[in-house]
């Protein structure tokens, strides 16, 4: 790992666990093991840093929702897969995040808006239509309707007006959120073989 592959990599994990505003190029110049002066031999200032970091913040959470058994495969496999990548992103993740780069680092706040409507929301809608047709996933459902709601109820969680920190542990939130969204979209069907594949799966962790 160069330099600056490592700057940016203990810059992501920092701005994620203690959001943007607070964390200092000192912190992140003590953390990385290099000087402030190196970091501004990389980086013309914090915006540029935390603009590298949070697009390959993206480009990570991408990959790794590419490791997710694919929809193809079975729409309640790659349900659960998905619900395994939900509990591991946000369990490290400082909610106020979003809220700072929306509020000051808008070009990041628009890699995020590109990322969430036209990667998230097409595969959330490929999704429902894939488990229509495997009979799980309700057929009467409009899914692209679905797939926004589910977006706007992601981000909903972020407000922390409405789900303050001090009261809310975020990936029980995240969590609470996605399966309620599930059995309002799953058939009889759908709903079965999810409880009895997330039993299993569950056995098997404990085993």
């Amino acid at each position: 790992m160069d330099t600056k592959e490592k700057i940016i990599e203990t810059a992501t994990e920092q701005f994620m666990r203690f959001g943007v505003r607070s964390v200092t190029m000192d912190d992140i110049a003590r953390m990385a093991g290099v000087s402030k002066k190196t970091i501004y031999q990389e980086f013309t200032d914090k915006n540029q840093l935390v603009y590298e970091a949070f697009d390959l913040a993206i480009e990570n959470d991408k990959k790794e929702m590419d490791r997710i058994p694919k929809y193809q495969d079975g729409v309640i496999e790659h349900l659960l897969g998905l619900s395994a990548f939900i509990k591991k992103r946000f369990s490290d993740f400082n909610p106020m995040i979003l809220h700072e780069i929306q509020r000051y680092f808008p070009q990041c706040w628009q890699l995020f808006e590109e990322f969430k409507n036209k990667h998230v929301v097409n595969e959330i809608i490929e999704l429902l239509e894939k488990g229509k047709s495997e009979g799980v996933i309700r057929k009467e459902i409009n899914s692209e309707i679905m797939a926004l709601m589910r977006m706007e109820q992601m981000m909903l969680t972020f407000d922390p007006l409405k789900f303050p920190t001090s009261k809310y542990n975020h990936v029980e939130l995240q969590m609470q959120i996605f399966e309620h969204f599930l059995y309002g979209i799953f058939t009889d069907k759908g709903k079965e073989a999810y409880l009895n594949q997330k039993n299993t799966q569950q056995n098997e962790n404990h085993n």
